[in-house]
């Protein structure tokens, strides 16, 4: 029986091929990924904050003052109400004794944040040295 033989196809190769090569480009981006990392810096700064622990009377009254702003946005030193500068006053006054004492932060829950944020502005720049924010225990459950 005689052989047939085939003539191989001259246009199969012609064709454009229906894959797209990806490995250039994984290439690129495991080069892009390694300089990335060698040009990250390793975090060198921290900030180191004392946390309060779950001790109940560690701030007590004898040892510093208080600022509380009730859910009326009212600003109370020690509590007696007070206005914006007579709290900033009170708080400089505080911060040039020879001993500062503790300032302990109390806003209740449903204090504005805003009013919250600009008192925390003015006691920083009235020159507040100890502060602590206290009461915060109380907020520890959020499904209530």
């Amino acid at each position: 029986m005689p052989t047939t033989y085939r003539r191989p196809d001259i246009y199969a190769r012609a064709r454009p091929m229906s894959e797209m090569n990806v490995t250039p480009f994984i290439d690129v981006l495991l080069v892009l990924i390694i300089m990335l990392i060698m040009v990250v810096p390793i975090a060198t700064h921290k900030t180191e904050i004392d946390l309060p622990g779950p001790c109940p009377g560690c701030f007590s009254h004898s040892e510093g003052n208080t600022v509380v702003i009730d859910a009326g946005d009212r600003l109370f030193w020690n509590g007696e109400p007070v206005s914006r500068d007579r709290l900033k006053a009170q708080v400089g006054y505080a911060s040039a004794l020879p001993t500062r004492p503790v300032l302990r932060f109390e806003p209740d829950p449903l204090a504005s944040y805003d009013t919250s944020a600009k008192t925390i502005a003015l006691i920083k720049d009235a020159g507040a040295k100890n502060f602590a924010f206290v009461g915060n225990e109380r907020h520890r459950n959020f499904d209530r």
